[in-house]
């Protein structure tokens, strides 16, 4: 399953807005300090950062980081061009540049490996990144990177719900094999929402928030808004490779079908996934 595509990465922006919880959202600015160091893991082409300065987190320092080379360097063009074209003021740094008061940063690096050595934080952000890595290995390293008071929020981690409607009769054979394929790859989990929440619960801090975050993709008006067809048409790429080594009689069948109903405009798609944000202790 290859998620380094950039283009996947920006349509599927739209879907994101939808899904977070303003909920969580609120829990999260309530309790962030005035002017925090925020480090993105997974941070793809950093298409949380507009939206933090939506929401009035505009000064500080934010890292983005990403294993993908591609993606860092989409990310440094791509959000620098954004905030010029809405007239919002950027000064050009070195690895990065700064919008308003905050300080932006990308850099290709392991993400873990960068909350290893790193301390103090105030935020880590991992967006639709808990499921990509194993549970227990993720909670220690924010836990060892968080200042006293510090938050993880981790918005749109999959759990475990994978749905196409109309209903076809392989629909529950396709689900099963699609999450056990994503359960065979090292550290991934395709539960990882509750068993993060879980292990939140178990761990040093408090998990001060959590909430559903679906994702719910489906045609308006005899079309899909903004790009999210090409969100759809990738997720069957993904189904049909974790597929491609298990057989099962409906196999060809499901994804032609799903195929034409993407085509003409009939495929609606959900995925089960939460919100989570969690806070270590003051002192």
């Amino acid at each position: 399953m290859n998620h380094v595509d950039p283009r996947y990465l920006e349509a599927k922006r739209s879907l994101d807005s939808r899904a977070r919880s303003r909920r969580v959202r609120d829990q999260l600015l309530a309790a962030l300090p005035e002017d925090p160091s925020i480090i993105e893991i997974g941070c793809g082409t950093g298409t949380l950062l507009p939206q933090l300065l939506q929401w009035g987190v505009d000064r500080g320092r934010y890292r983005g980081i990403d294993t993908a080379e591609r993606l860092i360097a989409f990310a440094r063009d791509a959000r620098a061009a954004e905030f010029r074209h809405e007239g919002i003021p950027v000064t050009e740094q070195e690895h990065g540049f700064t919008v308003g008061d905050l300080s932006v940063t990308f850099e290709q690096a392991d993400g873990l490996e960068v909350l290893e050595t790193t301390a103090d934080v105030d935020l880590v952000i991992g967006h639709a990144f808990g499921d990509l890595v194993a549970v227990p290995k993720l909670v220690t390293k924010l836990e060892s990177a968080l200042a006293p008071g510090g938050l993880a929020y981790l918005p749109i981690t999959f759990d475990g719900g994978t749905i196409f409607q109309p209903d076809h009769p392989a629909d529950r054979a396709v689900e099963q094999a699609y999450h056990e394929a994503i359960d065979a790859e090292p550290g991934r989990d395709s539960r990882a929402g509750r068993h993060l929440a879980e292990a939140f619960r178990r761990g040093k801090g408090d998990l001060l928030g959590m909430a559903g975050s679906d994702w719910i993709l489906r045609p308006h008006g005899g079309t899909y808004p903004v790009d999210e067809g090409y969100v759809l048409r990738t997720i069957l790429d993904f189904i049909e490779s974790a597929l491609s080594e298990r057989t099962f009689s409906d196999r060809a069948d499901w994804l032609a079908t799903r195929r034409g109903q993407l085509a003409a405009r009939e495929l609606t798609y959900v995925a089960h996934q939460y919100d989570l944000l969690y806070q270590m202790p003051r002192s």
